[in-house]
């Protein structure tokens, strides 16, 4: 049987032509006797007869709708009928009893503008095409994506740079749309592109940019770090319109993000880190540079090729992108960033330090010295300590040491493993419980010193063996680390200076020496200035 109505004429009338009369043909198609005679007069089919629209309980209240959009188009703007007040009216001046607000809603919503066009008020929405030249123009946004981090579903934001020209985006994926994820992605972006659009890069009305929206016009009020970063790099920023109009004028970022989230973020990602998503996206960058937008000839790759020698070039010295703080370190050995608390070591309480937030992490300095370094919390009203800056307290207070928050979080993050709980148990019940978590505290401070698979190697070897001591620990560690060592090839026995001698295969490719064999004589001048020196 044919597929569709034009194979079905063009089948009637090829048996017609064989010698098919009509009533065998209707009884091969299975059709009547005006479809053979249809497909015998014409090769094409008769366009289907568009049906009437069905009657609604609406109709006879069309009009008076109409009536009242209408009288809107005189009336203040403040002072228009919403649907509320249109249904409102129905019922009360018409006794429209039997329709619903939802039905005037949806007649309102298509009819509103219909009227305002043909009172010749409205404006047709048309796109212009546009051409852009090589590299000079580009587009900038973020889009919010759902990733699946160690375990746990969080929504993170997509950060987006693309060329206008060939097309050519490179994406970042970062735990907030703030200043400090706004600039590292444009550094990341201009570093990978390896230069700088010559001209207009367009932006929507990102906080992260603009701190002040003046009226319906494009002048924005700039905050003050993004206007010292586009100073630096060179950038020259062109602000949409506010509202979803706005989004039309870099839509081809915004359909970028789409594509992108479609095609590599579709299942969701389920990474431990997103350093580790982040790598998987600058391999999905590069791979699509070998896909073709829409109709055009060439491919991405291609076209950027063509645009890459055009940019700008990068400035030579790098810009910070993190934003410093100064806070006082509280009672608790905590201070507090963006609505979430950071641990840092607890001699600093009671002093100021200096934050660097980034949009992946935070690092701490007292003075010039670093003493922490965290991954930045996702949420908000989120707290992260780390168990190492809280041992010279517990060494005081070991029974502060089961309950600790720190502990808990160590826990979850495999630092403090099985291994730890089954020593600590031990030794709490060799030594006591005070004893016990005063023992498991030394043990955790040789951590400062030793790798952290060592330390957990000598726990276990000490727990075979039933010593119960941070020394036996110690020891039974550093064995571990010279067994590691051991497994190292080591330098040739005809090597003095435990420096292995090169094959002879790669000395017969090396230049001749040509340096003066070394002389001690410089050194005599030494020795004569002694010799005539007075003898005290």
């Amino acid at each position: 049987m044919p597929k569709c109505k034009v194979d079905l004429y063009a089948a009637i009338r090829r048996d017609a032509k064989a010698g098919l009369s009509i009533r065998a043909l209707q009884r091969k198609y299975g059709v009547g006797f005006l479809t053979v005679q249809k497909a015998l007069t014409s090769a094409w089919p008769e366009p289907r007869k568009k049906l009437p629209p069905r009657p609604t309980r609406l109709d006879p209240y069309k009009p008076m709708i109409d009536e009242m959009l209408r009288a809107d188009l005189d009336a203040p703007r403040k002072q228009r009928h919403t649907v509320k007040r249109i249904f409102e009216r129905l019922l009360d001046e018409h006794g429209a009893d039997e329709i619903s607000c939802q039905m005037v809603r949806g007649y309102v919503a298509d009819r509103r503008e219909e009227i305002r066009i043909q009172a010749g008020r409205g404006v047709v929405e048309a796109f212009v095409p546009q051409t852009h030249k090589p590299g000079v123009e580009a587009e900038v946004d973020f889009g919010d994506v759902t990733v699946r981090l160690a375990g746990e579903l969080v929504t993170c934001y997509l950060f987006a740079f693309r060329l206008s020209y060939s097309g050519k985006a490179v994406h970042r994926i970062f735990a907030s749309a703030g200043q400090e994820a706004f600039f590292e992605g444009h550094v990341h972006a201009l570093n990978t592109l390896g230069g700088v659009p010559t001209g207009k890069v367009r932006y929507d009305n990102l906080r992260a940019a603009v701190a002040q929206v003046l009226g319906f016009s494009r002048h924005r009020v700039e905050a003050e770090h993004w206007t010292a970063f586009r100073s630096h790099y060179g950038l020259e920023a062109l602000y949409c319109q506010p509202g979803i109009r706005g989004a039309h004028e870099k839509g081809g970022v915004e359909g970028e993000i789409g594509w992108f989230r479609r095609n590599h973020l579709v299942p969701v990602p389920e990474v431990a880190t997103l350093a580790e998503l982040n790598a998987l996206i600058d391999r999905w960058d590069q791979e699509d540079d070998a896909r073709r937008i829409r109709s055009r000839p060439r491919t991405i790759g291609e076209y950027f090729a063509a645009e890459q020698p055009l940019l700008a070039p990068l400035p030579e010295e790098s810009f910070e992108t993190g934003r410093l703080f100064t806070l006082r370190v509280d009672r608790y050995g905590q201070i507090s960033v963006r609505t979430n608390r950071y641990s840092v070591p607890v001699r600093l309480i009671g002093r100021n330090v200096r934050a660097m937030l980034h949009a992946s992490e935070l690092v701490v300095y007292d003075g010039r010295d670093e003493v922490a370094r965290r991954e930045r919390l996702i949420a908000d009203g989120g707290t992260r300590l780390e168990l190492d800056h809280y041992l010279e307290a517990l060494v005081r207070k070991p029974g502060a040491l089961p309950g600790a928050t720190a502990l808990d979080q160590a826990r979850s993050a495999g630092r403090f493993t099985p291994v730890h709980d089954a020593w600590w148990e031990a030794a709490v019940k060799a030594h006591g419980q005070r004893d016990g978590n005063r023992a498991l505290i030394e043990v955790l401070l040789l951590g400062r010193h030793l790798p952290h698979e060592h330390l957990v190697a000598g726990l276990a070897a000490a727990l075979k063996t039933g010593a119960l001591t941070a020394d036996a620990v110690a020891l039974e560690a550093r064995k571990a680390a010279d067994t590691d060592t051991a497994e190292v090839p080591a330098p040739s026995a005809g090597s003095r200076t435990g420096i292995a001698p090169l094959p002879a295969s790669v000395r017969a490719h090396l230049p001749p020496d040509k340096r003066p064999l070394p002389s001690v004589a410089p050194y005599d001048q030494v020795l004569r200035l002694r010799r005539d020196r007075p003898t005290p």
